[in-house]
C-alpha cells in the first residue's frame, strides 16, 4: 500500500561562518505527499464573442476611425463610406413618395365624387368599379413608394458603420479610398472581456475527465496559472479525430490573456504521490539544473536533479536527485553566498 505524505515547510536556522558573523539560512525538508495525477492537453484562447462587420452598401471608404489594437464601445463609428449616392438615391425615393401620395389623393377625390354620383344615378356602376379601382391602385402605389423611401433612409444609414458591442479591432481589411461592394469584410474585433479556452479530448479520455471537468490552466509564457469560471464538454466528437470539443470559460477581465494564445489544460483524472519541492529553490545554470541540499554539517552543496511538471500550486516535480527526508535551501541566492564564504 501506497504512504502519502504530506510536504512539511518547516524552517530550520543554520548557523554559516563569514567574515561578517553568522546568518540564517532557510530550509525545508522535502516529503513525498499526495498530488492530482493530471492528463495535460495544449489548447488555444479564443474569444467568446468575435465578429467581422461587413459593408451593407455599396461606396468609397470615406473615413477610418480606428485601426488594430484600438478599443471600441459600443454604438461607436468605426468606418464611413460615402453617402453620396445613398443621399441621391433617398431624394429620389421621396419624390417618388410626394407623387404617389398627391395620387391618391386625386384618386380618392375621384372615387367620392364618383359614389356621390352614383348614389344619384348619374353614372354607372362600371364606372363607379373603375374609380374604386383606380383609388385601390393609387393607395398601393403610396404604400410602395413609402416603403422605398423608408428603405433608402435605412440605405443612408449603413454609411456609417458602427461597432455592435465594446471591444478590440483585431483586423482590419480595407483602405483609405477603398471601394467597396455590399458584403464586403471591413473590420473584426472581439471583447477581451469574455475569453475561453478550447481543446480537443481524445475520446479515450473523456471518461477520466469526466462530465464535470476538475481543471487547471497553465500559461507557459507568463508563468501564470488560471482557475476556470465554467466548463462545458460538448455532446459530439469529431467524425475524423474522434475526439471532443471541450469548452473553458475565464474569468472576466483577464489581464495579457488574448485570442489565439498558447495555454495547456491540466484535468484532474485521480491522485498520486510525489516528490515535490518549491520552484523557487530551483537553480538554473544553463543547462545544469539542480538545489542546494544541506548536509548534516549544514553546509550547502550544489546538486544535480531532474524535474518533472510542475503543479499547480507552485511546487515541482522531482524525478532524481533527491530523496525524501533530505533538506534543501529555500533560497538559492542566499546559499550560493554562504558557500562562496
Amino acid at each position: 500500500m501506497n504512504r502519502a505524505w504530506m510536504l512539511t515547510f518547516g524552517l530550520v536556522l543554520l548557523g554559516v561562518s563569514g567574515s561578517g558573523g553568522a546568518e540564517s539560512l532557510r530550509t525545508i525538508q522535502v516529503q513525498e505527499r499526495e498530488v492530482a495525477q493530471r492528463y495535460s492537453i495544449d489548447g488555444v484562447v479564443e474569444a467568446t464573442r468575435q465578429s467581422t462587420v461587413s459593408a451593407q452598401i455599396s461606396g468609397r471608404v470615406k473615413a477610418l476611425n480606428f485601426d488594430v489594437g484600438d478599443r471600441v464601445s459600443k454604438g461607436q463609428v468605426i468606418l464611413r463610406i460615402d453617402e453620396s449616392e445613398a443621399n441621391q438615391a433617398l431624394a429620389g425615393s421621396q419624390a417618388q413618395l410626394a407623387q404617389a401620395q398627391a395620387a391618391l389623393g386625386n384618386a380618392r377625390l375621384n372615387y367620392e365624387r364618383s359614389r356621390q354620383l352614383f348614389e344619384q344615378k348619374f353614372i354607372s356602376q362600371a364606372a363607379l368599379d373603375r374609380a374604386k379601382a383606380d383609388f385601390e391602385m393609387a393607395e398601393a402605389q403610396a404604400q410602395a413608394s413609402a416603403a422605398g423611401a423608408q428603405q433608402s433612409v435605412l440605405a443612408q444609414s449603413y454609411t456609417a458603420v458602427v461597432a455592435p458591442y465594446a471591444g478590440v479591432v483585431s483586423a482590419r481589411m480595407v483602405e483609405m479610398g477603398e471601394m467597396v461592394t455590399v458584403g464586403k469584410p471591413l473590420m473584426t474585433g472581439f471583447d477581451p472581456a469574455e475569453l475561453r479556452i478550447v481543446v480537443n479530448v481524445p475520446q479515450y479520455k473523456l471518461a477520466a475527465i469526466g462530465a464535470k471537468p476538475n481543471v487547471s490552466i497553465e500559461v507557459p509564457e507568463l508563468k501564470r496559472w488560471l482557475s476556470p469560471a465554467g466548463v462545458t464538454v460538448q455532446p459530439s466528437a469529431d467524425p475524423r479525430t474522434h475526439s471532443t470539443l471541450v469548452r473553458i470559460n475565464l474569468a472576466p477581465n483577464e489581464q495579457k490573456i488574448y485570442p489565439g494564445m498558447f495555454v495547456r489544460a491540466h484535468f484532474v483524472v485521480g491522485k498520486e504521490t510525489k516528490l515535490t519541492i518549491p520552484v523557487g529553490a530551483v537553480v538554473k545554470r544553463s543547462e545544469v539544473v539542480a538545489v542546494y541540499v544541506v548536509g548534516a554539517d549544514d553546509l550547502p552543496r550544489l546538486r544535480q536533479v531532474r524535474l518533472g511538471e510542475t503543479t499547480a500550486d507552485g511546487d515541482v516535480e522531482v524525478l532524481a536527485g533527491l530523496q525524501a527526508g533530505e533538506r534543501i535551501a529555500i533560497d538559492p541566492v542566499q546559499a550560493g553566498m554562504a558557500v562562496k564564504k
